[in-house]
């Protein structure tokens, strides 16, 4: 019994000149089709200057600042020659903290701020989120979790916020980390940060951005002085609870000294009395003066950490104005429809020589 071999198809050889080729016949089979193709890519241009006109335009806030923190400056000149030699030593040293160098950027995209920045006021009837949710559609849409039935309001500073609130603003603080609200730094050896929100309503974008700086800086000088100014505090009432006592012991050393005016030199108590008043009084104002030394320290100290947040540029009306030009907008029409047209018609071809 013979054993049969087995046929392989024949797998023709790749050629690039074939592929050249079989496009350039796919081009002038099109190109049959003149008159319907020159139809398509006219509806197509039509369509396209249709999509310009009517397209939705945005407004983009841009912002820049600068951070300077004392406390990291020491080392300025350092990082400044290590840059030169591409080492960067901002990690290193008293700028290494929690809300230094690069961490500013994601503390300013934290949706804590951004759901603050929604509860301020857009105008006098609504707040910045009761604005982007009707800009956005977002009104609407929500109604079928309103209650009542009606259009969901954020009262102004978030006072009260239901359940409900809370979560369609962390959706709304979802969608504006999207690619609505972003920052980063112009030059990583400088301490230039540049701020860009893009939104629907121009002067949401604006309001939008200018006091998400506003929230963030507040956060950020509270949190890094946050230690020295607690201390001040004890400070300060340990200060005006020893003064007031001071002051009483002050006046009763006097009514002592008054009263041993008239008494008889014989008796010793009265004298006792008096010195035992004053130097109750002596002990109360070493420790008052070393008590308000400190604090005065600590008020020097806290000024100097005190980081500064100096705004360079704000955004200023009118703003970027994003829109769909026309000679794109017609382009990229006769371009999509051309493209159609010809996979249409070669697929038509395929199958009639099928």
């Amino acid at each position: 019994m013979s054993r049969e071999n087995t046929q392989y198809p024949h797998e023709p050889e790749f050629s690039i000149k074939k592929l050249v080729d079989d496009r350039f016949s796919d081009v002038k089979y099109i190109l049959r089709f003149k008159t319907a193709l020159a139809l398509v890519l006219l509806v197509g241009a039509l369509l396209g200057a249709l999509t310009a006109w009517l397209w939705t335009p945005s407004y983009t806030a841009r912002l820049t600042f600068v951070v300077d923190d004392s406390k990291s400056s020491g080392s300025g000149g350092l990082s400044a020659l290590a840059g030169l030699a591409g080492v960067d030593l901002n990690g290193l040293g008293g700028g290494s903290g929690v809300l230094a160098g690069d961490n500013v950027q994601e503390l300013i995209k934290s949706r804590k701020l951004i759901k603050a920045t929604l509860v301020t006021a857009y105008d006098s009837t609504q707040t910045l989120a009761d604005r982007y949710a009707a800009v956005n559609k977002l009104s609407k849409k929500w109604l079928k979790y309103s209650p009542d039935g009606k259009i969901i309001r954020f009262p102004l500073n978030g006072l009260n916020n239901s359940r409900l609130q809370d979560s369609l603003l962390h959706e709304m603080s979802e969608l504006i980390l999207k690619g609505e609200f972003e920052i980063a730094k112009t030059d990583k050896k400088l301490g230039f940060f540049e701020v860009n929100t893009t939104m629907d309503d121009e002067k949401l974008s604006q309001l939008f951005c200018m006091r998400m700086i506003n929230q963030a800086t507040n956060f950020y000088i509270s949190t890094k002085t946050k230690r020295l100014r607690d201390n001040i505090d004890r400070l300060q009432k340990r200060a005006d609870s020893i003064g007031l006592i001071l002051n009483r012991k002050t006046y009763a050393a006097a009514a002592a000294n008054q009263g041993s005016l008239d008494v008889n030199p014989a008796y010793t108590a009265p004298s006792a009395n008096v010195e035992v008043r004053e130097r109750d009084k002596i002990l109360l104002s070493t420790v008052f003066s070393e008590t308000v030394k400190n604090l005065e320290t600590s008020k020097t100290m806290l000024a100097q950490e005190t980081p500064t947040v100096q705004i360079v540029d704000e955004p200023e009306l009118p703003l970027k104005k994003n829109k769909l030009k026309y000679s794109i907008g017609i382009a990229t029409g006769i371009f999509l429809s051309g493209l159609f047209f010809s996979f249409y018609v070669l697929f038509k071809r395929k199958d009639s020589k099928i």
